[in-house]
C-alpha cells in the first residue's frame, strides 16, 4: 500500500514508505544537508557503475535507483560467506513544493552520488485586489 505523500514541510525528504513497508535496513545510505541555496543528498553506492544509476522526479517524489550486477569469475571459488548483495535498489523521497525541480543536478564520483536540489523562489500568497 502506497502511503499518501504529505505536503508538511517537516516531512520534507521523508522516505515515501513508512511503517511496515519500510525495510529494516535501507537499500543504501544517504546524507541530507541544507545550505542557503538548497538541499543536498549524498547517496553511498559503492561498487555500482555510474551507468547503473538512474535519478528521476515524478509527482514531487525523487527516486534514486541503482543496480549492482553479479560478476562471475572464470575460476570457481568456494565461498564461505557472501554479504555483498546484488540486484536493484531504490529509495524515494518526498520533495514538496520548496524545490526548484527544473534545476536539480547530480554528480557521481567514486561510488558517491551527490544530488543538488535548489530551493524554489517563495510563492507570494498575498495579493491586493483593486476595488472598482
Amino acid at each position: 500500500m502506497l502511503v499518501q505523500l504529505s505536503k508538511d514541510p517537516m516531512r520534507l525528504f521523508d522516505d515515501i514508505w513508512s511503517g511496515a513497508q519500510q525495510p529494516s535496513a535501507p537499500a543504501f545510505k544517504v546524507d541530507i544537508s541544507e545550505d542557503e541555496a538548497g538541499f543536498h543528498i549524498d547517496a553511498e553506492l559503492p561498487g555500482i557503475a555510474k551507468e547503473n544509476v538512474t535519478l528521476n522526479v515524478e509527482d514531487d517524489v525523487l527516486t534514486i535507483k541503482a543496480e549492482r550486477k553479479v560478476e562471475t569469475e572464470e575460476n570457481k571459488k568456494n565461498y564461505h560467506r557472501i554479504e555483498r548483495s546484488a540486484g536493484s535498489f531504490s529509495r524515494s523521497f518526498n520533495l514538496g513544493e520548496v524545490i526548484d525541480q527544473e534545476s536539480i543536478s547530480a554528480d557521481f564520483r567514486e561510488g558517491l552520488l551527490h544530488v543538488t536540489l535548489p530551493k524554489a523562489a517563495p510563492v507570494k500568497k498575498k495579493k491586493e485586489i483593486s476595488i472598482s
